[in-house]
């Protein structure tokens, strides 16, 4: 996103508060030191990152006599970002609190853009992507794969769980039926669900995606993500958004940036945060890479300085001409393209 122009009185608040905050870290710092230098704080162990409350989190020992138990940790000032879901390593200190010394190396990282359009993590060491649609709102391919391009990008599995089965009937199933199909023969995994026909209880299916994997779910407002966390952890006060009668959307949920772990076995990573995201911040190769079929037919068109948009000599256009790419998703892609050109014009992309 275009940076704005501060003013004087603007740029001295921003300086104060920076200012502030470093204070505030160098006094952290020294208290960590002092408790070092006296032997306060225990031996290292594992931990894993269970919420996360500005500078300090909330850790989940590993192992040791405090396995199992939540502690109130501060980090120190040379270790990067930490989110939700990183595994660290920290030291014990006096009562229910501890120093995060260390991160260990990640298996996967989530990002999202700021409103400033920099690239902030949200969550760690994810297994797979949960998008979840339904047939009210009414899904439509360019949002499925926005979701998508984003979790291509991250190189984090995508799964489609399509929610409200029971609203199904003769007038909206043809439409469903060719939308998931194409992403089947994508090789997605499609699975279909129904929070409200399963009650309080989680269905057999969503049990089944999310045992032994750590799981973030997405997805646009009033598709039911949160009902169906809601099953997944019955004993959590999550708020459950409702869809609109009156406009048909979703109400936005919000919950502290949380993981939980379901009784089953698995993980679950909830947060405003993850639920909706957007693409403004990435480029037109990025963008490319999270089209499975279009990936591999990059660098093949007539022109090297081709933008795909209906260019002669595209190889894109040529693709699906002779079937190896739906009409539909490179409709999407074209779409997509030109709403990330048209951003950057206005100086909210990445330029």
């Amino acid at each position: 996103m275009a940076k704005r122009r501060l003013n004087k009185q603007q740029q001295f608040r921003i300086r104060k508060i920076q200012d502030e905050r470093a204070a505030r870290a160098a006094r952290k710092e020294r208290k960590i030191d002092e408790q070092l230098e006296a032997g306060d704080l225990g031996d290292e162990q594992a931990g894993l990152v269970i919420a996360h409350f500005g500078q300090q989190l909330d850790v989940e020992a590993l192992e040791g006599e405090r396995k199992g138990r939540v502690v109130r940790c501060f980090v120190r000032a040379n270790i990067d970002s930490l989110v939700t879901g990183d595994r660290v390593i920290w030291r014990p200190g006096s009562g229910e609190t501890g120093v995060i010394v260390a991160r260990s190396e990640r298996m996967s990282l989530l990002q999202r853009p700021d409103n400033f359009g920099q690239l902030k993590p949200v969550a760690a060491n994810i297994d797979h992507i949960i998008l979840v649609i339904a047939p009210e709102p009414e899904p439509h391919d360019n949002l499925i794969d926005r979701y998508l391009v984003a979790a291509e990008n991250t190189g984090i599995p995508a799964v489609l769980l399509l929610n409200k089965t029971d609203l199904i009937n003769e007038y909206n199933q043809p439409l469903i039926d060719d939308l998931l199909q194409r992403y089947e023969n994508l090789g997605y995994l499609v699975v279909r669900t129904s929070a409200k026909a399963s009650g309080s209880e989680p269905a057999s299916e969503v049990q089944d995606l999310v045992r032994g994997r750590t799981s973030v779910f997405v997805g646009q407002s009033g598709v039911g993500k949160s009902s169906i966390i809601q099953t997944l952890l019955p004993h959590e006060s999550l708020k459950v958004g409702a869809l609109s009668e009156s406009t048909g959307k979703g109400t936005h949920t919000t919950t502290t940036a949380k993981l939980f772990h379901l009784d089953w076995g698995g993980d679950l990573i909830d947060s405003p945060g993850i639920r909706e995201f957007g693409l403004w911040h990435m480029t037109a190769r990025e963008i490319e890479y999270g089209f499975r079929e279009i990936r591999d037919l990059i660098g093949h068109c007539k022109f090297r300085n081709c933008r795909h948009l209906g260019d002669p000599g595209c190889a894109l256009e040529k693709a699906e001409q002779e079937g190896r790419i739906s009409a539909e998703r490179l409709h999407s892609f074209h779409r997509i393209l030109q709403d990330m050109t048209e951003q950057q014009a206005r100086g909210l992309g990445p330029g």
